[in-house]
């Protein structure tokens, strides 16, 4: 860890409550920048604060649904007038439903907090970072990104739709010095998966087979390396990259 690697940064991550967000505000702390945790989860983002203070470092919680545009706002408007670093990580699942068993409120759910909530926050982000001449947008997308075997049709729908908004966001802003990089976890050791419990049996039974080659699930904090790497000048020729961090479960 570089504890000077984003010095006098100022830094949004999502999800920041639990699980790879909170990592990421942890780390992206450690390592010197002011960041500004947003999560729904009021307790946990205290939680979040109180760690990332009790150790020197400075963090404002905020509590934010990204399906909320006006959230949205406030949240961008309390960071102010400069932004380095966006770190898109919150995210659901999706009870490992195919698409004969999905019900239009799973599919509206998942969409609007993983693919419509990063386009909200990185719509409004986008405007600061112009101004500065300069930025990083880090979004968790997922290893469902290239496959299909490790969630519903839904979550994985979403995931491959959020890779294309990465690379689009990229396009068309790296010319004005903003990159913007997904990272692609696979099995990972936080609360998302017992917040989505199977509703389709038989398609669970299908998945396995996928997760039978992957390997232990890994630490949030090994994801959250990944982020601060790339949100910082060590990956300045980084743009458009989808970086699967998944131990080689993509491969088999």
């Amino acid at each position: 860890m570089d504890t000077t690697r984003h010095a006098g940064r100022i830094a949004i991550v999502t999800g920041a409550a639990s699980g790879i967000g909170k990592a990421t505000a942890i780390r992206l702390a450690a390592e010197g920048a002011q960041v500004f945790a947003a999560d729904i989860n009021v307790e946990g983002l205290a939680a979040t604060a109180s760690e990332i203070t009790s150790a020197g470092g400075v963090c404002t919680a905020v509590k934010c649904d990204v399906t909320q545009q006006q959230d949205i706002n406030a949240l961008v408007a309390q960071a102010g007038s400069r932004i380095d670093i966006l770190a898109n990580v919150a995210g659901i699942m999706d009870h490992f439903l195919p698409l004969g068993e999905v019900d239009d409120e799973t599919w509206d759910e998942v969409f609007d907090v993983n693919l419509k909530g990063v386009m909200r926050l990185t719509r409004a982000v986008i405007p600061v970072m112009e101004a500065s001449g300069k930025g990083s947008i880090v979004t968790v997308v997922s290893k469902a990104a290239v496959g299909a075997g490790a969630a519903g049709v839904a979550y994985t729908s979403s995931k491959h739709a959020v890779a294309g908004l990465v690379k689009s966001v990229a396009y068309f802003y790296g010319s004005k010095g903003i990159r913007s990089n997904g990272v692609l976890p696979g099995a990972v050791n936080t609360n998302i998966g017992t917040t989505s419990t199977p509703k389709a049996p038989w398609a669970m039974e299908r998945a396995l087979l996928s997760m039978a080659s992957m390997q232990p699930p890994a630490e949030p904090d090994q994801i959250a390396t990944a982020i601060s790497w790339l949100a910082s000048d060590e990956a300045s020729n980084v743009n458009g990259s989808l970086l699967l961090d998944d131990n080689g479960w993509a491969t088999a």
